[in-house]
Formats: C-alpha cells, sequence, structure tokens
C-alpha cells in the first residue's frame, strides 16, 4: 500500500493543528486508495518516527513524506534528512521518499497569492 505522510512543524497551541487536520481529511477523501498520515517535527504528536510504524502496520511500504512548510528552511534541509535516514535504517524495505517544501510549489504560491490578494481587498468596514 501507498502512504503519504504530511509533516508538519507542531506548536504548543491544540489548535494550531487544525488546518493540516482538515489538509489530511480532505486528502484521505479524495484518495482513498492511500493511507495519509500527519506527522510532526515536535511539540505535538504523532511524531514521524511514530506515524511511520503506524502506517508500516497497516501495510504501508512505499511512503512520500510531503513537508507542509513554506519554505525549505532548516528543518526541511537538515531535520528531515536526519531523520529519514533513521527511518531507512530502523525499516528496511521501506521505499521513503519526500517531496519539495509545498510552499514552493507553483500552485501554492499562487493560492497564496490569490487569498492574499482577496483578504487585503475585500470590503471592510470604516473604521
Amino acid at each position: 500500500m501507498q502512504g503519504i505522510l504530511l509533516f508538519a512543524h507542531g506548536a504548543r497551541d491544540p489548535a494550531w493543528a487544525r488546518p493540516f487536520e482538515a489538509i489530511a481529511a480532505q486528502m484521505r477523501a479524495a484518495a482513498p486508495d492511500h493511507a495519509v498520515e500527519l506527522a510532526f517535527l515536535e511539540l505535538m504528536q504523532p511524531g514521524l518516527k511514530d506515524a511511520v510504524t503506524t502506517m508500516r502496520s497497516r501495510g504501508c511500504d512505499d511512503i512520500t513524506v510531503v513537508p507542509l512548510f513554506l519554505g525549505a528552511g532548516g528543518h526541511v534541509k537538515r531535520d528531515l534528512p536526519a531523520l529519514l535516514d533513521e527511518l531507512r535504517v530502523t525499516h528496511p524495505g521501506l521505499a521513503l521518499r519526500t517531496t519539495p517544501a509545498i510552499g514552493e510549489t507553483e500552485v501554492v504560491t499562487r493560492a497564496i497569492a490569490l487569498a492574499a490578494l482577496e483578504l487585503a481587498t475585500q470590503d471592510r468596514p470604516a473604521p
């Protein structure tokens, strides 16, 4: 089974995760033949290692990690590759790959630009 693992930073405030949970739910509905999980780098659970273990127990032997970061900073360039290297050792035979940071894709930058423009130019009551 193929898996898609959404990887986000994490935060202390549980409400911070709601948009990411909504993304995961929408993906599960759109791709029922894939296992879709959400994992966090820090401060929230599950972490990446636990999420991969869960996916393996569900029969996933091919997992694509999608970093839900606006840009490829240190977490995407250093932390994520190190975690993936550890997972390749603890899960031999697992095909594990990653995509670019989602915020660096044209479809996302275009969507954010349009949303920001809409928010900035919508009618607002006078102060």
